[in-house]
């Protein structure tokens, strides 16, 4: 099997089926530690440029339970990072050639950091990459206010009005005021988004997710205690922004320094969505990040 070629393989879990991907290396197949690759809820096709920058590693990359090719049986409105940890740690134990690399970026990160607390031994070197967790700001009233009104908008409106407000506050420079619901809601059509409610539900961010990634409290102890390398990152553009100021925290409460990546919080992106990073700067940074723990 050459660098280029990507097996899928599916996994059945509780309330979900699993769906993740093996890119094999050249040479003998095996490529030393693998690395996994996870975001939330972006899925597998987000990390195709960086995979294809890894070609010389075993690559896993998956669809979080509830988006893309891994659908919810359940029926269940909401998803705990805890339960996405959970999967994440199936995957690696149907891999079977554990601990792995993981580098996990925005929810994703979040989600790592429960699998770490919980079940470390799985995991050699964690990047979490700009984990948006409100609880450990110094604002954090006022930040879980402001994804709690995202939520509901999404709710009562829909997507346009409550994926503007999303945008809004994710590209926010500094701490969120106490006054916050004083300011006027952003426009859906200045982000190219509908105003109109097509009746939908179903998206994983703004419905199943925001609450429970934004309002998870790191276990400070547990990853202390942990045997995983913990790196903490942030894109050294998206300074000032919730999920930078939320790696910031982290970092400072593990007594760590921030690893500063380039780009900003899809900087490993290279088109996916619509989006362009810094994909090769960012694979080169990832890489020497994980060699230093050799």
């Amino acid at each position: 099997m050459t660098e280029t070629e990507t097996e899928s393989r599916t996994l059945d879990a509780p309330g979900a089926t699993l769906t993740y991907d093996v890119r094999h290396p050249d040479g003998d197949g095996t490529g030393g530690r693998p690395l996994l690759l996870i975001g939330s809820p972006m899925g597998a096709a987000g990390f195709a440029s960086l995979a294809a920058r890894f070609t010389d590693r075993t690559v896993v990359t998956y669809d979080p339970r509830g988006t893309g090719r891994s659908p919810r049986t359940d029926g269940a409105p909401r998803t705990a990072p805890e339960e996405h940890a959970d999967d994440v740690r199936r995957v690696i134990e149907a891999l079977g050639r554990g601990p792995v690399d993981l580098f996990a970026s925005s929810g994703g990160a979040v989600n790592a950091l429960a699998l770490v607390a919980r079940h470390g031994e799985q995991v050699a070197t964690l990047v979490a990459h700009e984990p948006p967790v409100a609880r450990v700001l110094p604002d954090s009233v006022a930040a879980l206010g402001v994804c709690e009104d995202i939520h509901t908008t999404y709710l009562r409106q829909g997507m346009g009005p409550a994926m503007a407000k999303f945008i809004a506050a994710a590209g926010r420079k500094g701490l969120f005021p106490d006054d916050w619901r004083a300011e006027p809601a952003p426009d859906p059509a200045a982000f190219g988004l509908p105003s109109e409610d097509d009746g939908s539900r179903d998206d994983p961010l703004l419905g199943q997710n925001m609450l429970g990634c934004t309002g998870f409290a790191p276990d400070t102890a547990a990853l202390l205690a942990a045997p995983t390398r913990v790196v903490v990152a942030a894109g050294k553009e998206s300074d000032g922004e919730f999920p930078a100021r939320a790696a910031a925290e982290i970092a400072r409460l593990l007594g760590t320094a921030l690893t500063l990546f380039p780009s900003h919080h899809g900087g490993f992106l290279g088109g996916e969505y619509g989006q362009q990073g810094a994909p090769d700067e960012f694979a080169l940074t990832l890489r020497q990040v994980l060699d230093g723990a050799r």
